[in-house]
């Protein structure tokens, strides 16, 4: 039985429509959860959507939004985020991607437990594996091959599944829609950090998820140096700015191997540059020195 002073959580799953087997095995792994979700929101990224609730028995509230066009990972969350602050009783966000699967049945619980125990968690991130259990490297929120079975406090979280606290997301503001896709979580968890909020990575919560590669999308290179040139613009203390291009500049000449790979990157480069990277708020000095021994400075 559930307690009744127990945080109402609430899903939701971004989806461009190309995935109707894995959203609904995804969305049948969330109705086996022992903490049944308050609200479930499906969000259809410029695509129609079939019925789900009529076809599954899915628990709580469940809405189905059909956007008119794609507006990338981050704007697609954004309207489940307003959607769901449209109900106002909601306490935790927990957001899927639509290709995942919830294997084991207290995911909800656990997340609930550790928003609980601590009023100033802000986001939770999952560990992210494949179906043999393997977590790739990117999937570790922790500079350098660390172990992903190892949790604790850090400085991002994973993309694919994580938990936000709605407080937090009211104080420090929704996803950066004009990302569309690529390093909007870097945006969203320094806001968090630089407004006192902690980032916990909580490998004991999984989502399986089947091992890709980022540059699988078309758009990778270019909205990658884009953003990332975005990022720092909007974030970073004037004088950190040149230092993190510089490194990941160097590091992308040392990592790529396509000729048109490198070519795209540098004209996103130079798009982060000319284009305007919208409100500059950067962190202060004392987050940076919170980052940094968290681990991960701001310029790697």
């Amino acid at each position: 039985m559930e307690e009744c002073n127990a945080p109402r959580i609430a899903v939701a799953v971004v989806t461009m429509g190309n995935r109707p087997a894995e959203v609904e095995a995804l969305l049948e792994s969330v109705a086996k959860q022992d903490h049944a979700p308050a609200r479930i929101v499906v969000v259809g990224n410029g695509c129609p959507l079939p019925d789900f609730a009529a076809r599954l028995a899915l628990p709580g509230e469940v809405t189905l939004l059909e956007l008119d066009e794609n507006l990338g990972c981050p704007g697609g969350r954004n309207q489940a985020l307003a959607r769901l602050r449209d109900f106002g009783d909601v306490d935790i966000v927990v957001e899927l991607d639509d290709d995942g699967l919830l294997v084991d049945v207290d995911v909800l619980r656990r997340v609930g437990e550790l928003f609980t125990a601590d009023p100033r968690l802000g986001i939770v991130g999952f560990r992210i594996a494949d179906e043999h259990g393997e977590t790739q490297q990117r999937h570790v929120p922790r500079v350098g091959a660390s172990d992903p079975l190892r949790g604790g406090y850090v400085t991002g979280f994973l993309g694919g599944g994580h938990a936000l606290r709605t407080a937090m997301l009211n104080e420090v503001g929704d996803w950066p829609a004009e990302f569309f896709f690529a390093h909007e979580e870097i945006d969203l968890a320094w806001r968090a950090a630089d407004a006192g909020w902690k980032i916990l990575y909580a490998p004991e919560i999984l989502l399986q998820h089947p091992k890709t590669s980022p540059a699988r999308h078309a758009i990778y290179y270019r909205v990658n140096a884009r953003n990332r040139v975005w990022l720092v613009r909007r974030r970073l203390p004037l004088p950190l700015i040149p230092v993190h291009l510089g490194i990941w500049t160097a590091l992308t000449l040392l990592r790529t191997r396509s000729r048109e790979g490198l070519r795209a990157w540098f004209g996103g480069f130079v798009e982060g540059l000319r284009e305007p990277a919208g409100e500059r708020r950067p962190m202060r000095w004392r987050t940076v020195w919170r980052l940094s021994r968290l681990g991960r400075p701001p310029v790697i």
